[in-house]
């Protein structure tokens, strides 16, 4: 595959709906960057747990502030994957916009598998994360990150593997003229 010309792809979905692993699918296949920055990579770098950033930014906007505006400059930089919540919101520039969407239960029971744990209180956190996360998206940058109509691509994850999502992708990039064969 060839880029025809620099290309930015905005990927966007709530936890648990395989934005990490198709961004970095995609990254990959393309030849492009990935850039994930989120609260996770932000809690390792500060030597906190996800729980404690995701409870600190209820109360100091400067978390949501520093990781949506610094993947956001990354991503102008060059062409590149930009796999974040609000990734499609953000990155206005962004030549496709894709959002992966799954149930509660799909989303939940995929957490399980990759961290482990108890399922009902994974359901309970991720509920959480997901009414926190929105109040913040609302009251920084007035997203309702549960309006995602505009994308160029939705996906419901739960009907397809990550490499079949990867696929599709490939294929509207390919549709638009930003790659070929």
């Amino acid at each position: 595959m060839k880029l025809n010309n620099e290309v930015r792809i905005a990927i966007s979905g709530k936890s648990g709906c395989g934005n990490t692993t198709v961004s970095t699918l995609l990254s990959e296949k393309l030849g492009i960057k990935l850039i994930n920055y989120t609260f996770r990579q932000l809690a390792a770098e500060k030597g906190l747990t996800l729980a404690q950033v995701i409870e600190n930014a209820k109360t100091d906007d400067q978390y949501d502030v520093y990781v949506d505006t610094h993947q956001v400059e990354l991503a102008k930089a060059e062409s590149c994957v930009l796999g974040s919540r609000l990734a499609i919101w953000m990155l206005k520039e962004a030549d496709l916009k894709v959002y992966l969407f799954a149930s509660d239960d799909t989303r939940a029971n995929r957490i399980l598998k990759r961290e482990g744990g108890d399922l009902q209180q994974i359901k309970d956190f991720t509920s959480m994360r997901d009414s926190e996360d929105s109040k913040r998206y609302m009251k920084l940058y007035q997203i309702d990150n549960n309006k995602y109509d505009f994308c160029d691509l939705i996906i419901d994850t739960a009907n397809y593997n990550p490499e079949q999502i990867v696929d599709q992708i490939i294929a509207e990039l390919l549709k638009r003229g930003f790659i070929s064969l």
